[in-house]
C-alpha cells in the first residue's frame, strides 16, 4: 500500500552537502511519520531523522548539521557539513496505519559516501 523511492545520494568531500529526496506512493492510507535511517558497513541500521506530526527527532550525531522536512507524500534530508562517518546507505522510512495496526515501509536505499 505504500512504496517509497529515494534519490539524491552520491559521493562528496568532507564538509560538503547533499540533499536526499523520497516520494511515497500510497493508496487509502495516511502516513503518520516519515524520515530517514542509515546503515553503515558492519553496523546496525540507525535512525537519522524522523518527522512525525509536528515533532521532529534527530540522532545526536547529526543534530545541527542535518535538516528533515516533509510534505504529505515527500520527505527530504538536507545534509550539511558532511563527515566521513556519515558514509552509509540511507533509507527512506514511513509509518502508516491500516485498520487497527501500524506498518512500516522502507525505500530501497541510496548510497552516501563522504571522502576525507
Amino acid at each position: 500500500q505504500v512504496q517509497l523511492v529515494e534519490s539524491g545520494g552520491g559521493l562528496v568531500q568532507a564538509g560538503g552537502s547533499l540533499r536526499l529526496s523520497c516520494v511515497a506512493s500510497r493508496k487509502g492510507v495516511t502516513l503518520n511519520a516519515m524520515g530517514w535511517y542509515r546503515q553503515a558497513p558492519g553496523k546496525e541500521r540507525e535512525m537519522v531523522a524522523i518527522h512525525a506530526g509536528g515533532d521532529v527527532s534527530y540522532a545526536d550525531s547529526v543534530r545541527g548539521r542535518f535538516i528533515v522536512s516533509r510534505t504529505p507524500d515527500n520527505v527530504y534530508l538536507q545534509m550539511n557539513n558532511l563527515k566521513p562517518e556519515d558514509t552509509a546507505v540511507y533509507y527512506c522510512y514511513a509509518r502508516f496505519r491500516e485498520g487497527l495496526r501500524d506498518y512500516d515501509a522502507w525505500g530501497q536505499g541510496t548510497q552516501v559516501s563522504v571522502s576525507s
